[in-house]
């Protein structure tokens, strides 16, 4: 018997693999597992262009010199991946907040509006007692 054990998929891919599932006559997990299985299959098979993606990706080969249209799709698909989280990690806000900058952003009525961020408390003076 197989152990099988928990993991965390994005909520896009399991809707999709229980869409596919249903017409496949399989369960999600079931599909998943072969898609995996597929993508294990694909990285063997292709170990060289594997190997091209990945260079691409560590920045040690450039993206026009993959010859292969797959191999440019799973780059940008990567790249679209890595963009996504860059964008949802980011907090600009806070980030001007804390460093005392302005910024401009959008005011209740659409048009821009220029925040400025309270001026750190100055340091007490500190009383030599006399």
């Amino acid at each position: 018997m197989a152990l099988s054990i928990p993991i965390r998929i994005d909520n896009d891919i399991y809707l999709s693999a229980k869409a596919v599932a249903e017409v496949m006559d399989r369960s999600a997990a079931q599909q998943v597992a072969h898609w995996a299985r597929l993508g294990r299959e694909l990285e063997e098979e292709r170990g060289a262009a594997h190997q091209r993606i990945a260079a691409v990706l560590a920045g040690e080969m450039h993206y026009d010199d993959l010859d292969d249209p797959r191999d440019r799709a799973i780059v940008r698909a990567v790249w679209a991946d890595q963009t996504k989280q860059w964008r949802e990690s980011l907090d600009l806000e806070a980030q001007f907040v804390s460093e005392g900058r302005p910024y401009v952003a959008a005011g209740d009525d659409g048009e821009p509006v220029v925040r400025r961020p309270a001026a750190a408390a100055e340091p007490a003076a500190v009383s030599d007692g006399g």
